[in-house]
């Protein structure tokens, strides 16, 4: 881990306090990104690498926005078949390196009747599924084993998310986020369960790297790019093209609001 961190720290003189993990379907905002420098996965060491379409497997640091962010083009899955410190090492890596400030992203299905294919929804809250915590195992001594979650996606930074939103002229939907290992798509009985416990998006990652972020001290934002209707609502059968074709279709939306949000989370911290 802190090898890793130092050789992040001796790829660029910037020193960025913000870090973007992009799900299916951000991946357009490195276009939209003045990189500094830029490393594999697989030249940095304890990294996996991401063997899902849509997921570079690449760090980029860079300023977007204006602002020193760090990229993470991709992330591990837990259904690749990854154990959960592996699908969170990179978040602890931030952490070693400095980052203060974690923007999360993820394609997602849709289970509130009010949601489209193709909104953004803010993560409010999430359900944790997976059958899997990434706190389990040996405590890791100076970090807290009992992590309190009352409030895990910052409310802060969740404002940026909506303004950055609004000058976009994007509609922001706001929900709880399901986290299931996958990588099966849910049944329609499951679905309806889902709901019925309160979740307004599932999908197959984020939870795992959310609740390592805050046991590191991070404060996290959650964004979801509701790429289908869940099972049992979507009037069609469900597919990983459907959800890579309709994420390339928001991708210039997606791009403009992370950059906007990137650039009001600098002038925050410069005010």
């Amino acid at each position: 881990m802190n090898a890793a961190a130092a050789k992040i720290q001796r790829l660029s003189k910037l020193r960025p306090t913000l870090a973007l993990v992009l799900g299916s379907g951000f991946n357009h905002v490195l276009n939209q990104l003045d990189a500094d420098a830029a490393i594999p996965y697989a030249k940095l060491p304890g990294f996996p690498k991401p063997t899902v379409a849509g997921h570079d497997g690449k760090l980029v640091i860079g300023k977007l926005g204006g602002t020193p962010v760090i990229v993470l083009s991709g992330r591990a899955h837990f259904y690749e078949g990854h154990p959960m410190e592996r699908v969170t090492f990179a978040v602890r890596v931030l952490a070693a390196y400095g980052i203060t400030d974690l923007l999360l992203t993820n394609a997602a299905g849709g289970l509130n009747p009010k949601f489209h294919a193709g909104d953004f929804m803010a993560l409010t809250d999430h359900i944790n599924l997976m059958g899997a915590n990434p706190l389990r195992g040996p405590a890791i001594p100076g970090l807290p084993r009992f992590v309190d979650l009352t409030q895990v996606y910052d409310a802060k930074l969740a404002g940026l998310l909506a303004q950055a939103a609004r000058t976009a002229k994007i509609k922001l939907q706001r929900g709880v986020y399901l986290a299931v290992s996958g990588p099966s798509y849910e049944t329609p009985a499951e679905i309806r369960a889902f709901a019925r416990l309160g979740a307004d998006a599932v999908g197959m990652s984020t939870v795992p790297e959310a609740i390592v972020a805050r046991q590191c001290g991070l404060r996290v934002a959650g964004l979801s790019c509701i790429t289908n209707l869940a099972a049992g609502i979507s009037k069609g059968a469900l597919s990983h093209a459907e959800v890579l074709a309709t994420a390339d279709a928001v991708k210039p939306q997606a791009a403009q609001l992370l950059k906007n949000f990137a650039k009001l989370y600098g002038q925050n911290r410069e005010n």
